[in-house]
């Protein structure tokens, strides 16, 4: 195992035989405290591949919760945070949309680490209640067409890292890999990420793990979220090849609005937000998760073209089918 880290402490890649056994080690709770710190700035100096982030990734999957009869049309749109930006929770909140229309969201998320409030905080925050079972979980996305799996209690092997993610307080692969390792099986993907330089990789490694459509996106301002500030940078996964692309808000009819149009606040504050975006109040919040639900559509492959997908987020949105989505989810844990 020691050779192992040389390696990487060399800025060397592992195969993906190799980062298997790291991996498995971490969560056997084999390394120190000193050995895991060291060993995650590696790989964030290294600069993941596709092998390492397929190898983890896999191996966090196999020791998650398992659930049972899902369906097998299932999609996500959980991005790595880990930006800095402060915004709002705009997947989240997109997520409803999606789920409006017609897309069973299984939205994989987590409390804040990085940021003021994290997805899970929002949520519980309106009501939603973090910690269920599987087949709650399961009669959900069957059922309501939307289910929020909370990753500490998806992934219990997780715990192994939290304590060292907090105290290095810096992106590390496992921001990464949290979109990665949903334990539902996902047809398609929507994903953002902090990390610019890797989303050909990622929407690689997207396909690895099965996805049949994703798209993988870098917003202006390095943030993980499409945005109305500038361009956004993308990766589209079909038919297992991968294609970069650039995305101009303005070319779609949205107006330029700074990053700070769409600060987002505690969770109290984020679920504001929320709750006034589904219901249909004009901002830049609305707009910034037309543009990311828009996007959603056509990474599932609702929709062929972005101009039908936008124009279905706002349809899902002005009907209050959005709205009724996260009200049924609620009440359904009742």
């Amino acid at each position: 195992m020691q050779q192992l880290l040389d390696q990487l402490y060399k800025g060397q890649h592992l195969s993906f035989e190799e980062t298997q056994q790291i991996a498995e080690a971490i969560f056997k709770q084999e390394f120190s405290e000193g050995q895991l710190g060291a060993l995650l700035v590696a790989l964030k100096y290294n600069g993941v591949s596709v092998a390492e982030l397929s190898a983890f990734a896999k191996v966090m999957q196999k020791n998650a919760l398992r659930l049972s009869n899902t369906p097998k049309n299932a999609m996500d749109n959980c991005g790595t945070g880990g930006d800095h930006s402060n915004s709002f929770n705009v997947s989240t909140t997109a997520a409803f949309v999606l789920a409006a229309g017609g897309i069973v969201m299984a939205k994989h998320g987590n409390r804040s680490i990085s940021s003021r409030s994290g997805s899970a905080d929002t949520l519980e925050q309106l009501g939603l209640r973090l910690e269920t079972n599987a087949n709650e979980l399961s009669d959900w996305l069957n059922e309501i067409g939307i289910a929020f799996l909370f990753a500490p209690a998806m992934h219990p092997s997780m715990r192994a890292v939290m304590k060292i993610r907090q105290e290095l307080a810096t992106p590390t692969i496992f921001n990464l890999l949290g979109p990665l390792i949903n334990p539902v099986p996902l047809e398609t993907q929507l994903m953002g990420t902090y990390a610019g330089e890797t989303i050909m990789d990622t929407a690689a490694t997207l396909g690895e793990l099965g996805r049949k459509r994703a798209i993988v996106l870098h917003g202006a301002g390095g943030m993980d979220e499409a945005n109305l500030s500038g361009v956004t940078n993308g990766a589209l996964l079909e038919n297992g090849k991968v294609t970069a692309f650039t995305l101009n808000p303005e070319h779609y009819g949205f107006q330029t609005v700074p990053l700070q149009a769409i600060l987002g606040g505690n969770a109290a504050e984020n679920a504001q937000i929320l709750s006034s975006v589904l219901t249909n109040q004009a901002s830049s919040y609305l707009e910034t998760v037309v543009l990311n639900a828009g996007l959603g559509f056509f990474a599932n492959g609702k929709v062929t073209t972005l101009e039908e997908g936008f124009d279905l987020a706002r349809t899902c949105i002005a009907s209050g089918a959005a709205y009724d989505k996260l009200q049924a989810l609620l009440q359904a844990q009742k």
